[in-house]
């Protein structure tokens, strides 16, 4: 048990009138609050949130740089709640320093951006105060945590920004970007393999910018920690190359501050404080255990605890004036100032460098330049064509000139997946300003990593083949949770990956993904496509998207003959321009994607040459397409057209909404195969005399 005595070692320089100490008082405010809100809600966790109050209300009121009255100051430190079920600890701290609420176009609305009103409504519907912190829901969330590790790579994307950033527009006399960035993480967070692929990233880059503040309480959800992790954390950070410290005792709050004192004062490599807490700390009968973690305390354990805090028993979601207003004159009174200082020499920054000043305006806003897209590439038709990865680096490299802070990069595939931008450097310690990223065979780490630079001003982009998206996906759901608009490319999308074999070939991925709520999934099907892709991309600026590009040639269609290649942006359209028989409307569709739309264009001229109308509809995004308006699909897919075939060299999962009950699916049922491509084509059935005959088949059926 830990009593009032033992709690009350620290020694702190501001005191309440009756002699005990404001930063102890507000420490005890998080942890009552903690247990009130959990208790409330009957679900949650007050334990982590208990056990890390000392030392989060010690690092935001003596070193954050963070002005709660400009919660979107571009030069604030950044907090990262990676241990995401401890929410009610981030939401308490912004209530306490007084954080003030902003709209999506970051104008104040007059309201906290957390009363205690929302507290008391922790984990309950359209509340503010959700089990896990949410980006854009809550003004002074940072970024979506919860699923373990993704707020640990996400932080090390928003110290690379930080760093490109600064490398980008700083000048001297002019630091415009200078700002730390802190992480709380858990056990939990060390065992998720993106957490160590992360930090490895960030040791060889030397983020000395970053913190991470390591919970080490021994408890997870099935019990004590030495159930299945018992290495020495401390040593594999120092592995990595990070600085690694101790804190001893998580009360010990003075020890703390020296702790962060020394990481503010090394420039070398990131930091890593390993703390020792004791979970759930001051419950009279469960300190150190694992429903502590889990479940919410119950009434008499609550009373036991505050006893222990000195805070009155009965009082529930008690907030004292003074401890309140002390958090928020420390946040405040450090931030503010430091704000005001960076806005004044901002003003003197856009007389001095005034296309910079606009660039990170337009970033802030999520605007592109001014003639970003002019002079794309445009491609002549060729029969023989080139493949849409190829098209792909083409058009990125047209675009990466204009718009400055698109950066991005591979998991080691940068000469396959065609996403590196030329002469523009790599990223590394020593070249800050590169704009190639090397993440390294780390598909994982890299979205996450991505995410945290699109949530910190850059356009953020990756490459790795499509089959490795498995490995990619929760940071891709977080993307779309998150509404931000990273763009993660994909090649080698089909079985023409040919010889690499079914490991290799994507099968159900493309399912997968277009799974996912919010998520612009699009496959163009030629070169002229991909250029249309890249600007639905860039042009997206509150949601993610996944560019899915061909390992081998595609033809470049005639668009004198057919339809502009435009139509991608209405996700799906009509290819072929003379498809309509006496009546209307077409015999049969054809709908295709990718390297299937040259398949669909050719069998529709066999048909069309036997006296069959076929109309070839190109589906590059099924998002985009699901988003017009009703008149518009069914002038697309005319719903009297039962005759349908669709053509994908991916699972058949999905496509039957756009073929109905009377129409047939080309696409893969089984994994694919090791072979030349021709062969692979044959033998599941993606040939011109195939899609013909399918084509017959359902006509005749629609009869």
């Amino acid at each position: 048990m830990a009593d009032a005595d033992t709690m009350d070692h620290v020694s702190h320089a501001r005191v309440r009138e009756d002699g005990a100490p404001l930063d102890r008082q507000a420490i005890d405010t998080i942890r009552t609050l903690a247990m009130d809100a959990v208790q409330k809600a009957n679900s949650g966790h007050p334990g982590t949130a208990m056990a890390l109050a000392p030392i989060a209300e010690t690092l935001w009121t003596k070193f954050l740089r963070y002005d709660p009255t400009a919660p979107d100051w571009p030069n604030r430190d950044r907090f990262v709640l990676s241990v995401g079920h401890a929410s009610i600890l981030l939401y308490a701290l912004i209530h306490l320093a007084g954080i003030e609420e902003i709209d999506a176009d970051g104008n104040t609305t007059g309201k906290p951006a957390i009363s205690l009103d929302d507290i008391k409504q922790f984990r309950q519907l359209s509340s503010k105060t959700p089990g896990h912190p949410e980006y854009r829901m809550t003004t002074g969330v940072e970024t979506t945590t919860g699923p373990l590790g993704q707020g640990c790579g996400n932080s090390v994307g928003m110290a690379l920004a930080e760093r490109w950033l600064a490398a980008h527009f700083n000048r001297p006399d002019f630091a415009v970007f200078d700002h730390d960035t802190y992480v709380f993480c858990s056990d939990g967070d060390m065992m998720e393999g993106v957490a160590s692929e992360a930090a490895s990233f960030a040791g060889h880059l030397k983020l000395a910018n970053l913190c991470w503040i390591y919970d080490s309480n021994h408890i997870t959800i099935e019990g004590g920690t030495d159930l299945a992790f018992d290495e020495d954390v401390a040593e594999r950070f120092r592995g990595y190359g990070w600085k690694t410290l101790v804190l001893e005792d998580a009360e010990d709050t003075e020890t703390f501050a020296a702790l962060i004192e020394e990481f503010r004062a090394t420039n070398d490599r990131p930091t890593f404080i390993l703390v020792r807490s004791v979970i759930g700390i001051g419950f009279p009968t469960r300190a150190g255990t694992h429903k502590a973690h889990s479940d919410a305390p119950g009434e008499e354990e609550i009373a036991g605890a505050k006893k222990a805090y000195g805070w009155p028993e009965d009082a529930q979601f008690r907030v004292p004036p003074e401890a309140k207003q002390h958090v928020q004159d420390q946040v405040q009174g450090r931030g503010k100032p430091l704000r005001d200082e960076w806005e004044a020499m901002f003003a003197r920054y856009e007389d001095a460098f005034p296309d910079l000043a606009k660039q990170l305006k337009d970033m802030r806003q999520g605007k592109l330049p001014d003639g970003w897209d002019d002079d794309l590439p445009v491609f002549e038709a060729d029969t023989k064509g080139i493949a849409s990865r190829e098209a792909s680096g083409k058009v990125l490299n047209a675009i990466a000139p204009k718009v400055p802070y698109l950066i991005g990069g591979s998991a080691d595939l940068s000469p396959s997946t065609k996403t590196d931008i030329k002469e523009a450097g790599s990223l590394e310690a020593a070249n800050y300003g590169g704009r190639n990223v090397h993440f390294g065979i780390r598909e994982h780490a890299m979205g996450s990593i991505a995410n945290g630079m699109a949530l910190t001003y850059l356009r953020s982009y990756t490459g790795t083949f499509l089959v490795f998206s498995d490995y990619m996906r929760p940071p891709i759901r977080l993307a779309a949770i998150m509404e931000v608009p990273a763009i993660f490319v994909f090649t080698h999308d089909s079985i023409g990956v040919g010889e690499d074999g079914p490991t290799h070939q994507p099968i159900e991925q493309l399912t997968a993904l277009r799974g996912i709520p919010g998520l612009d999934v699009i496959r163009p099907g030629d070169a002229n496509e991909t250029r249309e892709a890249w600007v639905a991309a860039l042009e997206a600026s509150d949601q993610p998207t996944c560019l899915i590009f061909s390992r081998q040639a595609l033809p470049t269609l005639d668009r004198a003959k057919y339809a502009p290649a435009a139509g991608l942006h209405q996700g799906g359209y009509v290819v072929t321009k003379d498809d309509r028989g006496e009546d209307g409307v077409p015999d049969v569709i054809l709908i295709a994607t990718g390297s299937e739309l040259g398949l669909a264009v050719q069998s529709a001229e066999k048909l069309s040459s036997d006296g069959v109308r076929a109309r070839v509809v190109s589906m590059p995004s099924w998002h985009r397409y699901e988003l017009q308006d009703q008149a518009y699909k069914d002038s697309v897919l005319p719903p009297s057209v039962r005759a349908r075939v669709a053509i994908e060299q991916g699972g058949v999962i999905g496509w039957d909404r756009y073929v109905g009950f009377e129409g047939e699916i080309i696409a893969m049922r089984t994994f694919g195969a090791s072979a030349p491509i021709a062969k692979l084509q044959e033998k599941f059935g993606f040939t011109v005399d195939n899609v013909v005959k399918t084509a017959r088949q359902v006509m005749e059926k629609a009869k």
